[in-house]
């Protein structure tokens, strides 16, 4: 497994679906500073890698969730990604909306949801944990069984570790941060001075400010 993660990891700078950026950081949403930003749906783009992603996620679901019956990704990020795993596992798909739509049918739900059915959910990227938790949530909700979730990318946050623990649900991520930065370093993506200040802000990244020294 370990090999296989540091082979996404590579894939993935190399395409920049993940980019980092200690000395020019980032601003997230939440308005924390950032030296690390993914965008996932770059790998799209990218028939072998898309395909690896493919194979990985659906060797993970069978080797951890042999029981599935169902995938459900999390818009929008996981929606194709999603769609071409439970192709690939030929099972039924469906994908779940942050708010629901505010047209037509305001489908929160896109798909048939079967109740009763064992769940895995797919992601395409775990920061907090908690839109990721919602979307366990809302299926449950709507009676289903969630029996798991994967990602192809976690940031390993404790306060997400700390929420996945409280929520009893198993999130297997493909690649990990720390793996990732392994990689980085010495694929000289990043030098060990760099490598150092992307430790330090996820331990906090809250309350981190960039103050790079090389």
């Amino acid at each position: 497994m370990k090999k296989t993660e540091r082979i996404l990891a590579e894939k993935l700078l190399q395409v920049s679906a993940i980019k980092l950026q200690p000395q020019n950081p980032f601003v997230w949403a939440s308005g924390w500073n950032s030296p690390i930003y993914n965008d996932n749906r770059r790998i799209l783009s990218y028939p072998d890698i898309r395909n690896l992603i493919k194979v990985e996620f659906a060797r993970a679901i069978l080797e951890h969730f042999p029981d599935v019956e169902a995938i459900a990704g999390v818009a929008t990020g996981a929606i194709a990604i999603g769609a071409i795993v439970a192709d690939t596992l030929g099972l039924p798909y469906l994908y779940v909306r942050a708010t629901p739509k505010d047209h037509g049918l305001e489908n929160l739900i896109e798909g048939n949801l079967m109740p009763g059915k064992k769940i895995v959910v797919i992601e395409d990227l775990v920061s907090t944990g908690g839109s990721s938790l919602k979307t366990v949530e809302t299926l449950q909700t709507y009676g289903s069984e969630v029996i798991g979730m994967t990602c192809l990318f976690s940031y390993q946050f404790p306060m997400a570790i700390k929420r996945f623990h409280e929520a009893d649900i198993t999130l297997v991520p493909l690649c990990t941060y720390s793996v990732m930065l392994e990689v980085a370093e010495e694929k000289n993506y990043i030098s060990p001075a760099e490598t150092e200040a992307l430790r330090e802000w996820r331990e906090d990244p809250a309350d981190w400010a960039p103050d790079f020294k090389e």
